[in-house]
């Protein structure tokens, strides 16, 4: 075993050894001696015209004889610069740098020395020594960045019928870069074949070789032209409303996008093809991104130990991620998916080594296992993100969503509350206003949960609601490209309907400076910018993936699911809008509810849901009086008339 073991590593020794390189670097060596003498030799015969004869022996003697010695010297320099080992395929300034500094130092030597072999006090010209070094500068450039030139020849000659055409817009610092990385790259199939840039005085130039046509009116035509198949945004630095505009007119080329994610790469030096992004249906949303009171979100999160309920959830993870990066005492993930809590377990012990984090498996409707997390833990704030969402399921699963989403909210906020637990933030949705399903009625009833609970408790109870989040689970933009994906069609419910939409570090950054803001009984309501038109959404997203719609990938009209309406608000009529420091942050003030009633209600509602009620809708519609159900109505049932303290009792039962 051990024998076998020791053939494997000396046949792994001797096979590291890269005879290639070896072979390259003997050759260069060799070069540079022939390199050495011909610069030597060709010097001082243009200092005499190229007439041997004329060279005096009193100049050509020292020359002969330091020659060796020059020849070594040479060798050691380009040795110590690097010039044996550098892949030369991928040349650039540093390296000619170094040929330069390397044979100026080679010739400032060669000169001293001719100095101290002169013969009858005669000198060797002065001129010899600056001709000697530009013949060494020469000779040794032409050996370094030849390779690279044929090899970029080779590269474009072979790609020239087989090859992506590509249009770059920036011509700037980041489009130099991207244009010299794909003209080098050996498995790259691009050939870029024009420049876009709105500058006028780029108009008509070339960088590397590739001409700036014109600005983004060119854009359509450029690409007709050229016969374009890809375009490059190469604006690391440029504000979102202009980039929206740009890829606006791109969008009709029916080429696919890709861009830079961001400037920090361009100042990181990481700009190059393979950094290259798909450009996403957020570039097209016509704004800067939402920022952040940062100070304050730090100024109520750092040192507290933080209870995350859903953490390995779309929304939930993101919230761990941005409270993570805000020096938490303690973070606890709470899930029931163990799937999605490893996952964010594992990035965020890989991100924040020192983070104590603690990832626990359990459901908010377990009464047992949610005190547990209190009485163990003891949080100081709490999110609570926990919830099923999916609209069309819990309309076939009406009982379910009661289940988990309002009495697991009043497990979890009760727990807050017997346990001092400082700040409770609940994460509602705009489809709560006006509901016409029964997850939006769900999320309802927990908001007049929390806000009732915010009457009693020392506990500062808020809710935080806001509209689509892109990329969240259960968002249209993931069954959007995989029906793109798989050739289509892509459906859309109505051609008409629309939504608002922000991206998921965008909410939650707004999430957590709402809860700064919290003060206890607040909606606190968040501005989504304009609403989109789902149609456009499809149509953007199939055009950014290069296809042409009705034609590549169809569309296809389903008609509106069960619960599902054509616009979302974000406040009901009774609410106001209040202001906060943040103008995208807003607050809806609290509607008075009868709390006896509601209680009742509520155990009623809990008793049935167990029972797996069909008449679930109809005791959700006296709760939440704005719910009004598309599926017609249902038989009513009436309950029981205990008071409160038992109500509440019963429903905190199992």
């Amino acid at each position: 075993m051990s024998k076998e073991m020791n053939r494997q590593r000396k046949k792994k020794k001797e096979g590291s050894f890269n005879w290639t390189k070896r072979l390259r670097q003997l050759m260069l060596v060799i070069y540079d001696v022939f390199a050495v003498i011909f610069s030597s030799y060709i010097a001082i015969l243009m200092r005499f015209e190229f007439h041997p004869s004329r060279v005096p022996d009193v100049y050509m003697k020292p020359i002969q004889t330091l020659l060796p010695a020059m020849v070594v010297i040479t060798l050691v320099l380009f040795y110590l610069f690097r010039l044996y080992n550098s892949l030369w395929a991928f040349a650039g300034e540093n390296e000619l740098q170094n040929v330069v500094i390397a044979s100026v130092i080679d010739g400032v030597i060669y000169g001293i020395a001719l100095q101290f072999f002169r013969i009858d006090l005669v000198s060797v010209p002065q001129s010899y020594y600056f001709l000697y070094t530009f013949l060494l500068i020469t000779l040794t450039f032409i050996s370094r960045f030849s390779y690279r030139f044929v090899r970029s020849k080779r590269h474009r000659s072979r790609n020239s019928t087989n090859s992506t055409a590509v249009m770059v817009i920036g011509a700037g610092e980041a489009g130099n870069i991207i244009i010299k990385d794909i003209q080098v790259g050996n498995y790259s199939t691009m050939v870029v074949r024009c420049i876009i840039d709105d500058d006028p005085t780029k108009w008509g130039r070339y960088i590397q070789g590739v001409r700036v046509v014109g600005g983004r009116d060119k854009i359509i035509e450029a690409a007709d032209l050229y016969h374009i198949d890809e375009i490059i945004l190469a604006l690391p630095s440029a504000p979102r409303p202009m980039v929206s505009r740009i890829l606006s007119i791109c969008k009709e080329t029916n080429c696919k996008l890709r861009s830079l994610p961001g400037m920090y790469q361009l100042v990181n030096g990481e700009v190059s093809v393979s950094k290259l992004r798909d450009v996403e249906i957020e570039d097209l949303l016509g704004r800067d991104p939402v920022t952040v009171d940062i100070n304050s979100i730090i100024g109520y999160v750092r040192g507290k130990r933080v209870l995350v309920t859903g953490g390995g959830g779309s929304i939930g993870s993101e919230l761990c991620r941005q409270i993570a990066a805000h020096d938490p005492d303690k973070l606890i993930i709470f899930d029931i998916y163990e799937n999605n809590a490893y996952e964010i377990q594992q990035e965020l012990s890989v991100k924040y080594p020192e983070l104590d984090l603690v990832v626990l498996i359990g459901s908010v409707r377990n009464t047992a296992r949610i005190n547990y997390v209190f009485e163990t833990y003891s949080p100081d704030i709490v999110y609570h993100a926990a919830a099923h969402k999916h609209v069309p399921l819990m309309e076939d699963s009406p009982n379910e969503a009661i289940k988990n989403n309002v009495f697991g909210t009043w497990k979890t906020a009760l727990a807050a509350a017997q346990h001092g637990v400082g700040k409770f933030v609940l994460i509602s949705t705009d489809k709560a206003v006006n509901p016409t399903n029964i997850m939006g009625a769900s999320k309802r009833i927990c908001e007049m949960i929390v806000q009732t609970f915010n009457r009693h408790y020392e506990t500062e109870f808020v809710a935080v609601r806001f509209g689509n989040v892109l990329g969240s689970n259960g968002s249209v933009i993931p069954l959007f490209k995989k029906q793109i994906a798989a050739g289509g069609p892509v459906t859309v419910t109505d051609p008409d309907v629309i939504r608002y939409f922000m991206t998921i570090p965008e909410a939650v950054s707004l999430v957590l400076q709402a809860g700064a803001y919290a003060r206890g009984g607040e909606i606190f309501v968040l501005d989504m910018g304009e609403p989109v038109r789902i149609l456009d959404l499809a149509e953007n997203l199939i055009k950014l993936s290069g296809y042409r719609v009705g034609e590549d990938i169809r569309i296809e009209f389903t008609g509106l699911r069960p619960g599902e309406k054509l616009y979302e608000e974000m406040l009901m009529d009774e609410e106001g809008m209040q202001e906060t420091a943040n103008r995208l942050i807003h607050i809806g003030k609290p509607i008075k509810i009868d709390e006896l009633r509601f209680f009742k209600q509520l155990e009623e509602l809990n008793q049935q849901s167990k029972r797996e009620s069909p008449y679930i809708r109809e005791i959700v519609k006296k709760i939440v009086t704005t719910y009004h159900p598309e599926d017609g109505e249902h038989d009513g049932f009436e309950g029981h008339t205990e008071a409160l303290q038992h109500a509440a009792a019963m429903i905190d039962e199992g």
